[in-house]
């Protein structure tokens, strides 16, 4: 299990001794790796008199997916499973992930149980872009970013280059791992309030996990996104050429614009597509 840890000096001792605890019943190899991302409240001192951890520490924040990264890089088994250090996630839940483990190649712990506690404001920016991301891998996806999963290691390296340092991390390699048909299965849990302050900043954090969303898209299946902008301005100049003929106008100057928009955006997009199937082996 790999554990970021940003100023969670309240919070990892519990979440540590519960998770030992929880896992001691798996019949299966383990070990617990705690990332210290440039901690400064004291996380380090309560980590230094924890035994049997592994701790990796950062000089400076980096980022929870970097946090994930490095104890990704020093784990020893072909399966890494994380969770928060903050008390959220309900880790006895971990036991269920292993065993469907066997059939998949990621299992997400997806927080959608009745009476979860997600802060009231993250809901409506969350559906949002779960229902753009729904779209765009054209399933739907129960929990896009929970950070209590389990993945095999060696698929998870192969999406390194795209797989961002901050809190996108997961919504990534969620939707990495949907686009390239890898076989992914969600496990319904409870979501507890969160011990010590949110690192979550709702709007900046909200345009990065859009752009993102739409950056992965763009890396997997291209036509997702060009093909509804290029036949809408097709669509567009269609609209309007009919319009002027009714009215007895020409073509003005806004048809012609649209109308090579239009087709502009729907050859980039094939484009895009066909360098995308040539460089998947």
């Amino acid at each position: 299990m790999v554990l970021p840890a940003y100023n969670e000096k309240d919070g990892i001792g519990k979440v540590l001794e519960d998770l030992k605890e929880t896992l001691d019943v798996l019949d299966i190899p383990k070990e617990f790796i705690v990332v210290d991302d440039g901690s400064t409240d004291g996380t380090s001192e309560v980590l230094s008199t924890i035994k049997s951890v592994r701790v990796i520490r950062h000089q400076r924040n980096m980022g929870y997916g970097a946090a994930i990264k490095a104890g990704m890089k020093e784990a020893r088994y072909r399966w890494v499973g994380i969770t928060d250090a903050d008390g959220t996630y309900p880790n006895e839940k971990i036991p269920e992930l292993v065993s469907a483990m066997r059939n998949h190649d990621m299992v997400i712990g997806a927080r959608v149980v009745k009476g979860a506690s997600i802060p009231l404001i993250r809901k409506p920016t969350k559906w949002i872009l779960t229902q753009i991301a729904n779209y765009l891998v054209q399933q739907k996806i129960p929990d896009l970013n929970s950070g209590l999963r389990i993945f095999k290691k060696d698929i998870a390296e192969s999406f390194l280059n795209i797989l961002p340092n901050r809190f996108s991390f997961t919504a990534t390699i969620t939707l990495a791992m949907l686009s390239d048909n890898y076989r992914v299965f969600f496990v319904p849990i409870d979501y507890h309030p969160r011990t010590g302050k949110s690192k979550i900043r709702p709007l900046h954090d909200t345009m990065n996990f859009l752009q993102l969303i739409v950056r992965t898209i763009l890396y997997f299946n291209p036509l997702r996104i060009f093909l509804p902008i290029g036949m809408g301005l097709l669509l567009t100049s269609t609209t309007l050429f009919i319009l002027r003929l009714i009215r007895g106008g020409g073509f003005g100057t806004t048809i012609p614009m649209f109308l090579l928009a239009g087709i502009q955006i729907l050859a980039i997009g094939m484009l895009a597509d066909i360098i995308d199937r040539r460089m998947k082996p």
